[in-house]
């Protein structure tokens, strides 16, 4: 891990964190999704297709399975976010590719847009303003997300990927997974690939576990941070913003 060679001041709100205007076509703005863009999670996600994924009985089955499962999947996030990953992956096993892209525009709509934070759309908007290409980066699913991703209109989405067999769902994300510390890996390689600068590239996260992230790029934000990452961002002199309250 290294110190970001360029500093903000810490900044309590979006308005205020106006990135450096970088070289044309050299840079990128990565986030986080959960506790960065909206105020939701993956178990959010996965509660509202298994409600509404088949008959009454079986969603309500489904349902109560998957709320008496949380603190499992707390506990091995904990632990493990790759892990997590694939726990909970499984329970996706059975949802056709149709059904699932379908809800997926029905959770955007119900879950995912009301919890999107007061700040977040003013600060995504200000980032392109200042010339960035817009990219998400996140752990979830990529038909799950591409909804928010156009809602917010992101030019790239790295998402984890379900495997798909006779146009089912196996329960199996494609390799490699995304999750917490790998995350920095694919946006070193994203930036490779697409022949922009690391240095000039922004991140924006909240958790300490896409701390990686954030020291990967040049220009780190922590947004809504937990603990750890805060006391992080305060040592390395990242700027904090607050996207809860603008």
């Amino acid at each position: 891990m290294h110190a970001p060679p360029h500093r903000h001041r810490n900044a309590p709100h979006a308005p205020e964190l106006t990135p450096s205007r970088p070289t044309p076509d050299k840079a990128a703005a990565f986030y986080d999704v959960d506790g960065t863009l909206v105020s939701t999670n993956v178990v959010h996600a996965f509660g509202y297709y298994a409600a509404n994924r088949g008959t009454l009985v079986g969603s309500a089955v489904r349902t109560a399975a998957t709320v008496a499962g949380i603190p499992l999947f707390w506990a091995v996030d904990q632990l493990s976010r790759a892990t997590f990953n694939e726990l909970f992956y499984r329970q996706y096993k059975g949802l056709s590719r149709d059904r699932l892209t379908a809800l997926s525009e029905e959770l955007f709509e119900q879950v995912l847009k009301p919890a999107i934070y007061p700040g977040a759309e003013e600060l995504v908007a200000r980032s392109r303003q200042a010339g960035y290409r817009q990219v998400i980066v996140t752990g979830a699913i990529d038909l799950t997300i591409r909804p928010l991703a156009r809602h917010f209109g992101m030019d790239d989405l790295i998402a984890n990927q379900l495997e798909f067999l006779d146009g089912r769902a196996t329960g199996r994300v494609k390799k490699p997974l995304i999750a917490g510390a790998t995350k920095a890996a694919f946006v070193r390689d994203y930036c490779t690939r697409e022949g922009l600068d690391l240095a000039q590239c922004s991140g924006f996260c909240d958790s300490y576990a896409d701390y990686a992230m954030l020291a990967v790029v040049g220009r780190p934000c922590a947004v809504n941070p937990d603990f750890r990452l805060r006391q992080l961002a305060q040592f390395h002199e990242w700027p904090l913003v607050d996207l809860k309250k603008v």
